[in-house]
């Protein structure tokens, strides 16, 4: 019978190097990055058309709110006399 032992040869190339700690971070805030706009765009099958939308809205809500009197009433005057 024959036993199968890494420290018998080729076990050097069985050794993973942990990667450089800034490389790591750096990963990992790409990983997190991933999930967070995945997370953003779940159920949504067209996101640039979303975001048209939801510009395209805000431009509409400013130009209304630009376009309001400055006086505030828009009602009937009444004239004394």
């Amino acid at each position: 019978m024959g036993l199968c032992l890494p420290c018998l040869g080729g076990a050097a190339a069985d050794v993973v190097e942990t990667p450089d700690p800034d490389l790591k971070r750096r990963q990992l805030a790409e990983a997190a990055e991933k999930r967070q706009m995945e997370a953003a765009n779940r159920g949504i099958k067209n996101p640039t058309s979303v975001e048209q939308k939801k510009k395209k809205k805000e431009e509409m809500d400013d130009a209304m709110a630009n376009s309001a009197p400055a006086g505030g009433g828009g009602g009937l005057r009444w004239q004394v006399g």
